[in-house]
């Protein structure tokens, strides 16, 4: 029997689903068979380049048959693997490569029209694979082209193990520094099952992987339970609804994970009625609240027969789902009951606690947020508070962290106050999530001016944009003399919502 181990999976799978095919994307089609000869080549590049086990190995790239090939081949060397997103400026990416040591990146070179691997500019590692996404490129000293992966022996021979560090997903922390939450093969598998086995993944599925893979939804909850289920993984790069529906018709599409917005778009989409999705039957969603409504018209006008929502955060991934049996309001409602081994309870002021095998092992190098975060019986304090039914269904009702969530994706006000903060002509600033009809909540930044400075919303905007992702960017800006406080000095965020509301 085999250890567990993330490339053990792939083994297993190029075995029992040899010719299924692994990965679709576009002209480009991969059996397990193929898809494993070209991870292992890719960890015999990395091999060669001295990668060890135990070494980092970050990429940062779309949504691309390269990705999966990259990204299993770093842990296929035994390599622990950085997945950074495409969405970060070059200091953010800086950062990150920096703090995590890492010793190769495999990166994008054009992409969106930009030039990501030339924004880094002298800040690289030893050893740079540049992804041909938007076409052949000129050729960089020091920088290896895909293309040479070719050359490397396909016989390599894993040498990860169960407890080994499979990988570092880097989340920002409520003080706005990011923190890199670290994760075993054992464990990611663990979650992968979890999710494969309430959305009753079988070979026979086609996943449309919109949700971008240096995000666990799309590495763990798409990459990882494709290994384990023999299901094929269509990626798309970017979110285009136009494109979308042409996959899931020309694809046969069965699976579609991602944030409630996805659904809503491809329900006002007015080319929806001209495409064939009768081969849609799961959906799992979550990262914001549900609508009954939105719950019933993706089954009754998308054509799913399942629809999901589930709990989870990048510490234990996936913690609680709806099964494919619960009625719409419970899907709507709640985030499920507790999955993938983990106990859920509701600890002081009703935040949220899990506990079990699949609880992240720390963060790199921060013991004290580690010890903050996790508790000596073993509890992750996760910040959201919640409610349970009867049946331990999970309900989120409010964050004691005052992180929102944009297009699916987390934004933490302290990050971005702390950006502000460097903008000259700011005194201080206070961001907080409002609602939005396509990406469920955005950034409003209320800022109060240093005096004899003048600025403008645009200036704003542009600043914020220059340095932070495009996610995290308030898309509304309201000066103030002053920002309300309690008596102790602590800005209160609660009076801005109640503004914001008004």
């Amino acid at each position: 029997m085999r250890e567990p181990t993330i490339p053990a999976a792939l083994d297993a799978a190029a075995e029992h689903f040899a010719d299924h095919e692994a990965v679709v994307d576009g002209d480009v089609r991969l059996t397990f068979r193929d898809l494993r000869r070209h991870v292992r080549r890719c960890a015999g590049f990395f091999h060669d380049r001295g990668i060890r086990p135990g070494d980092r190995v970050a990429v940062c790239s779309p949504n691309t048959w390269h990705w999966v090939v990259a990204g299993l081949g770093a842990l296929y060397a035994g390599a622990t693997l950085v997945p950074i997103s495409t969405r970060f400026t070059a200091p953010e990416t800086t950062d990150i490569l920096t703090r995590a040591k890492v010793s190769a990146l495999v990166v994008t070179g054009r992409f969106l029209g930009v030039d990501r691997l030339a924004a880094l500019g002298g800040a690289l590692p030893p050893t740079v694979l540049r992804v041909p996404v938007e076409g052949v490129e000129e050729g960089l000293n020091g920088v290896t082209e895909w293309d040479a992966l070719a050359a490397y022996d396909e016989e390599f021979a894993s040498p990860a193990m169960p407890d080994d560090v499979s990988d570092i997903l880097f989340t920002s922390g409520t003080t706005g520094r990011s923190k890199g939450a670290m994760s075993s093969h054992r464990q990611v598998l663990g979650v992968a099952r979890a999710w494969a086995e309430c959305g009753r993944a079988t070979a026979d599925d086609r996943f449309l992987v919109i949700n971008p893979f240096f995000h666990s939804f799309g590495y763990k909850a798409g990459i990882v339970v494709s290994l384990l289920t023999g299901a094929a993984l269509v990626p798309q790069r970017t979110f285009d609804v136009a494109e979308t529906l042409r996959l899931i018709e020309t694809e046969r599409i069965t699976v579609l994970p991602g944030a409630p917005t996805i659904y809503q778009v491809l329900l006002d989409a007015p080319d929806r009625a001209n495409h064939d999705l009768s081969s849609l039957r799961l959906a799992v969603t979550g990262a914001a609240v549900v609508p009954v409504t939105l719950v019933e018209r993706m089954r009754a006008e998308l054509g799913f027969d399942t629809v999901l929502t589930a709990y989870g955060l990048t510490e234990a991934v996936v913690a609680t789902m709806c099964r494919p049996e619960d009625p719409a309001e419970v899907v709507a409602r709640t985030a499920g009951r507790a999955t993938a081994d983990f106990e859920v309870k509701l600890g002081e002021r009703d935040e949220i606690l899990l506990r079990g095998p699949n609880v992240m092992l720390g963060y790199l190098d921060d013991p004290e947020a580690t010890a903050d975060a996790i508790d000596a019986d073993g509890w992750l304090h996760t910040g959201d508070v919640g409610e349970q039914d009867a049946r331990g269904n999970l309900r989120i009702t409010d964050r004691l962290k005052d992180m929102y969530t944009c297009g699916g994706f987390n934004v933490y006000p302290a990050e971005v106050e702390q950006t502000l903060a460097r903008l000259d002509g700011v005194a201080e600033s206070a961001v907080i999530g409002v609602p939005d009809h396509r990406l469920g909540e955005v950034g409003k930044a209320h800022v109060v001016l240093r005096r004899g400075h003048t600025l403008s919303t645009e200036d704003v905007i542009a600043y914020c944009k220059e340095n932070l992702a495009n996610y995290k960017v308030p898309r509304f800006v309201h000066f103030r003399a002053e920002l309300p406080r309690n008596p102790s000095g602590k800005v209160l965020k609660r009076v801005l919502r109640e503004e914001s509301d008004g």
